[in-house]
């Protein structure tokens, strides 16, 4: 519970002095803050980022009824955490922006593809 969160903390870097300490949230100085979303890893590709995707339900009042909806969420994936693929269910947190488009990173995965 290191970052304020109740997640485990993983185990330290391998390599100290090439490890990227400024965007890592259990060895360096990121500090997250706002909202904890968990959703599903539905990309890889690009490098120490995963595009999450979550769905959940908004209601409709005219008909009386619940839409799914989903967004994809680009995330930061530190140094400790690289093991991430896709299928994996993860939790991601709200920080500073870290790029144009990147403003959350993963903190913890919950599982794997089942």
């Amino acid at each position: 519970m290191a970052i304020g969160l109740d997640v485990p903390m993983p185990p330290e870097p391998d390599e100290s002095e090439a490890y990227d300490y400024e965007k890592c949230p259990f060895y360096g100085s990121l500090s997250v803050r706002g909202q904890t979303l968990e959703g599903k890893v539905v990309s890889t590709d690009m490098a120490k980022t995963v595009i999450v995707e979550r769905e959940y339900d908004v209601f409709v009042p005219k008909y009386d009824r619940y839409m799914k909806r989903r967004s994809r969420i680009p995330a930061h994936v530190p140094g400790v955490l690289d093991h991430v693929a896709v299928g994996d269910e993860v939790k991601i947190a709200e920080t500073r922006p870290l790029s144009k488009t990147k403003s959350h990173v993963v903190v913890e995965i919950i599982g794997g593809d089942e």
